[in-house]
């Protein structure tokens, strides 16, 4: 399989999106590490929405430490080695956070769901403990599609300027790489289509409860998973709207230089809005996460405040 030609300056130009990644970061982070403290302050009993919420901080920390590698790459002033690892392992973080996002997200608005259908044949569902082999199960499966592009060995290649990924990967390792391209856009596609399911429910269950005295409680609590979705949408759709066709000009199917050039700039453009789920999740921890919100109430409230949170109706999220 050829290579990308040195003469398609494909991987020039990216200092612009640095500027917006280092910011991305420095949000990012500080909502992390808040949220970390804030859920570690309430670490017991925790409901299954909270638990899907604490695995999903987790991909953020991750995320948090990737970020940097890949500002410092992209600006051209990282050692050759650096480059390496970016391509083996922190480029491959991303994309971890990016799934295990995701998931959970989807797990949340499920969870959102039942609790406002009152769905009790499948209370199962929404026991903490089946929450947390799920949540195992989820790592497993996106830790076994996702370290095998760390692990597999590379080309060794010459010391050059303008050098992507895919030309660090031998055949088989370009090959497993199209593979987890693939079966990471059904990942996407699959639960796409339960968040869009879950959220139809809701409004069809916001809607047999309108004339319901508890209406404005389930109106807030549609409001709140319908948070989830535009983040998710704003997030994650335009980042997969391109991934196909930027993926087969890596495989050079798409051979043309101008194209190659304009499909990685809207790579590298989608990709950025999908790591500014570091910024939102601390928007969804406050609005879907009881704990989190207590604490937060806690910390920064005045005292009538936090007496008005802690009556919050069982509409809400008890997480």
């Amino acid at each position: 399989m050829a290579n990308i030609s040195p003469f398609c300056p494909v991987y020039r130009d990216l200092e612009p999106f640095t500027y917006f990644f280092y910011l991305v970061f420095l949000v990012g982070i500080i909502g992390s590490c808040f949220a970390t403290w804030a859920f570690i302050q309430r670490a017991s009993h925790h409901r299954c929405a909270s638990i899907y919420l604490i695995n999903l901080l987790v991909a953020d920390l991750l995320l948090t430490l990737a970020l940097p590698v890949k500002i410092t790459v992209d600006l051209g002033v990282a050692p050759w080695k650096l480059k390496i690892f970016h391509c083996q392992v922190t480029a491959c973080l991303i994309y971890i956070n990016m799934y295990i996002s995701i998931i959970f997200l989807a797990f949340v608005s499920i969870d959102r769901c039942l609790q406002l259908t009152r769905s009790y044949k499948i209370y199962r569902i929404q026991e903490p403990g089946f929450a947390k082999m799920l949540s195992t199960v989820v790592w497993l499966m996106v830790l076994l599609l996702m370290v095998p592009n760390m692990a597999i060995p590379i080309r060794d290649i010459k010391e050059k300027s303008n050098v992507g990924c895919m030309e660090f990967k031998n055949e088989f390792g370009r090959n497993w790489h199209l593979l987890t391209n693939f079966i990471c856009i059904a990942i996407f596609l699959n639960f796409s289509a339960l968040i869009l399911i879950s959220n139809c429910l809701v409004i069809r269950q916001l809607y047999r409860n309108k004339d319901n005295e508890n209406y404005p409680n389930v109106r807030k609590a549609l409001i709140n998973i319908l948070l989830v979705t535009t983040g998710y949408i704003i997030c994650f759709v335009p980042y997969h709207a391109v991934r196909i066709p930027y993926t087969l000009s890596q495989t050079e199917v798409i051979s043309d230089c101008t194209t190659k050039i304009s499909l990685f700039k809207a790579k590298e453009a989608t990709l950025l809005l999908a790591v500014s789920n570091l910024c939102l999740d601390p928007i969804l921890y406050y609005h879907l996460s009881k704990a989190f919100r207590l604490k937060v109430t806690e910390t920064f409230a005045s005292p009538t405040e936090m007496k008005a949170q802690k009556g919050k109706s069982s509409y809400e999220s008890e997480a």
